[in-house]
């Protein structure tokens, strides 16, 4: 999504400035894990329907075939539909993968990409440094990177907060759930040109996300066949379902875990879907979309209490444990490893899941603090640069890891020594230790070693 979403600005950007009239050439360089996994991750397709005009929220899925294969077939790009140049993968689009970061670029990031126009005497029309931070989130280079990656406008929120102490403080100041203190700051940030309130249009954002999110589960329970990408790795999370409903039927269903099976295949579903190219909602990343909407799922299915008001409360309670991690730490696995992925999600659905349930803001951050507890020190190690195996189980993993971790918090009280900044403040330290080899360059862990098994 980043490397896509970067990709359109560009070339946006040089449309704005009229400038695509002058081009004959555009070359895009990829740096660090975006060019030792970008393969794997189809940052190519991303960088090429990106220049082509597309975002990620708007593509049709259907179209991305046969867009990618005609700009490949003809090596020519329409730029935004616009101005159509000459584009050949082997000298355009390079994978510097022996250069960590873009040359004289002041920010620090892994995952970091250049992209260059140029005119027909060959001069620099324009060039522009862009790192994909995580989540689809991306900051271009220069002086203001880290206040650009802020997802939160302090200014205009009428409870703003920093921390997960700030955040506890705040709503219990004003007598507000957390759920609830998150949907009157996002009530600041839309616009309705429709009629309708602020909280009509929030909670009509929410459940789109959460249909988007079902729609996905649907598609990946639905499809069969072989993941794309080399490794031959088969789509399980519709045989898996036939299973359990096979099971269902023979009268099985007195299985006290049969839940957590469906919380399995779920989480699989989307992150299969995910590994084919399909459209996944980042929660907090495209590598973990499996886990956050497989708990919802979970609730909305097998708790007895579940309505659409514990949906809502789900989703922004979630929202506002992702901010804190984005704020704080890290949500790229190019960053801090897959801790910072899967381990945010597992921390922010288990937050949500409590809310979900009725439990209180310390209870929701045990929960949250549990999860990530457990998730310390995660690498991210994806087998040849596919987020497929370990990734897929990954998901799976953490959806039930977010589920216990809710349960423990919900049976205790709210006091416990380790406190979700704590542990927040200790992934992100894990990861600045942590080997690069280790953070999405599939150089290392079971991306190495599969290769002797």
């Amino acid at each position: 999504m980043g490397p896509m979403r970067a990709a359109c600005r560009f070339a946006q950007g040089l449309a704005d400035r009229c400038l695509l009239a002058q081009m004959e050439r555009m070359q895009v360089e990829l740096f660090g894990s975006l060019a030792l996994t970008g393969l794997g991750h189809a940052t190519d397709r991303a960088v090429l329907l990106g220049l082509a005009g597309y975002e990620p929220a708007s593509i049709d899925p259907a179209a991305i075939e046969s867009t990618v294969a005609a700009i490949r077939t003809s090596k020519k790009i329409e730029l935004v539909g616009t101005r159509t140049i000459a584009f050949d993968e082997a000298s355009d689009l390079l994978f510097r993968r022996d250069v960590m970061y873009p040359p004289g670029a002041q920010t620090q990031h892994p995952n970091g990409l250049r992209l260059t126009a140029f005119d027909a005497a060959g001069s620099v029309l324009d060039q522009r440094t862009f790192f994909s931070i995580g989540g689809g989130f991306i900051v271009e280079d220069g002086p203001n990177a880290e206040s650009q990656s802020s997802v939160q406008d302090q200014k205009k929120m009428p409870f703003p907060f920093h921390t997960a102490a700030e955040l506890l403080a705040v709503a219990e100041q004003n007598e507000l759930s957390i759920s609830q203190l998150m949907l009157e700051n996002e009530c600041t940030l839309v616009a309705s040109d429709s009629g309708q309130s602020p909280v009509e249009v929030v909670r009509a954002g929410i459940d789109r996300i959460w249909q988007t999110m079902q729609d996905c589960i649907a598609r990946g329970i639905a499809t069969e066949g072989i993941l794309p990408g080399g490794l031959n790795v088969r789509r399980r999370a519709h045989r898996l379902a036939e299973r359990l409903r096979d099971k269902e039927v023979d009268g099985s269903r007195g299985d006290p875990l049969a839940p957590l099976d469906w919380v399995t295949v779920y989480a699989m579903a989307v992150n299969e879907e995910n590994a084919a190219g399909g459209r996944v909602v980042t929660a907090p990343t495209n590598g973990a979309a499996g886990v956050v909407p497989a708990v919802a799922q979970y609730y909305e299915r097998f708790t007895p209490e579940a309505d659409h008001e514990g949906i809502v409360r789900f989703f922004l309670t979630s929202a506002a444990i992702g901010i804190l991690y984005k704020e704080n730490a890290s949500i790229s696995g190019a960053e801090v490893g897959c801790q910072g992925e899967v381990g945010v999600a597992c921390s922010m659905a288990a937050g949500g899941l409590t809310a979900a349930l009725g439990g209180s803001n310390g209870q929701v951050e045990h929960a949250a603090e549990i999860a990530m507890e457990h998730n310390l020190g995660m690498t991210c190690d994806p087998i040849g640069g596919l987020v497929q195996i370990p990734c897929i189980e990954r998901n799976a993993m953490g959806a039930v890891k977010a589920v216990h971790a809710s349960r423990i918090a919900l049976s205790e009280s709210e006091e416990h020594k380790v406190s979700l900044d704590q542990v927040i403040r200790t992934m992100y330290l894990t990861g600045l230790d942590m080997q690069s080899r280790y953070k999405e360059t599939s150089l290392a862990g079971l991306a190495l070693n599969i290769i002797e098994c």
